[in-house]
């Protein structure tokens, strides 16, 4: 799988770049997704990151992470025609402010923060979601599932 990373924040260390690298591939290992597959994360502000917020969401605040999915896939399972043919999963943006908030929040590290936004946006692009419980309690041991396998805990 490829991984576009853009830091319009200048403030991402290259070390949680490798980290995120590493992380979302062995993401989208455990998910069987397609390795002709492409993503892309950026890194913004809240103030840019509530203006997507808006924009896409009718929702005027600061968020933590966004997803735009490329392709219409329900229930976290992928059907790719050829591996052949790369498949542009989407985009995941992600607010570094509000990791770095949130991380002190809930008292765990910005690494921790950042990996779990990272994965969170990223099994959005797959078809996972929140938007009932039920929903909500397969994604979120999802997440919680690759961190403790990949070694990130809180």
């Amino acid at each position: 799988m490829h991984i576009d990373f853009h830091d319009q924040t200048n403030s991402v260390s290259s070390d949680y770049v490798d980290l995120l690298q590493r992380l979302l591939l062995f993401t989208a290992d455990a998910e069987g997704v397609s390795p002709a597959s492409e993503v892309s994360v950026t890194f913004v502000n809240n103030k840019e990151i509530q203006e997507l917020n808006r924009n896409y969401r009718q929702k005027d605040q600061p968020t933590d992470v966004i997803s735009f999915a490329m392709q219409e896939i329900g229930d976290g399972e992928m059907d790719i025609i050829s591996e052949d043919i790369p498949v542009m999963l989407g985009d995941i943006v992600i607010s570094v402010e509000r990791a770095d908030e949130q991380a002190n929040e809930y008292e765990h590290s910005f690494e921790r923060e950042l990996s779990f936004l990272a994965v969170h946006g990223f099994l959005h692009l797959l078809g996972y979601d929140h938007m009932n419980k039920t929903d909500e309690v397969k994604m979120f041991n999802r997440q919680e599932e690759i961190l403790g396998e990949f070694g990130i805990e809180r």
